[in-house]
C-alpha cells in the first residue's frame, strides 16, 4: 500500500508517534511519503530524551521513506532544506495525496 502522511505538529510526542508509525509502515513493506507543513517542518530539530523525533526521522529515511517539506513553511521560519528534508511545494503535497492509497494526518 502507498501511504501519504501529513505532519503539521512539532509537539514532541505527536511528531514522535507520527514518525514511529511511518517507520513501522515502511518496515512492513509499504511505500511511505511524509509531507511536513506548518510547524511540522520544525520536527527535524526535535531531540528530546523521551521522544527523540530526530532518531525516528533518521530511521524512516534509512528505511527508504521519503520526506517532503513545505518550502513556504521553511522560509517563514528562516529554515533551510536538508538532504533528508528537501523543499517541496503544495503541488508536491497534492501529488502525494493523489499517489497515496490512503492519507493520514498528524
Amino acid at each position: 500500500m502507498k501511504l501519504g502522511i501529513v505532519i503539521e505538529t512539532k509537539e514532541e510526542e505527536k511528531a514522535w508517534n507520527a514518525f514511529r508509525f511511518s517507520v513501522t509502515a515502511v518496515n512492513q513493506g509499504h511505500k511511505v511519503k511524509v509531507f511536513l507543513m506548518g510547524e511540522g517542518v520544525e520536527c527535524v530539530e526535535l531531540t528530546y530524551d523521551k521522544f527523540n523525533v530526530a532518531d525516528q526521522i533518521d530511521a524512516f529515511s534509512k528505511a527508504g521513506g521519503e520526506i517532503l517539506a513545505c518550502g513556504t513553511c521553511l522560509t517563514s521560519r528562516s529554515m533551510e532544506a536538508t538532504e533528508v528534508c528537501p523543499i517541496s511545494t503544495m503541488i508536491d503535497c497534492v501529488n502525494m495525496v493523489e499517489w497515496a492509497d490512503k492519507v493520514v494526518t498528524f
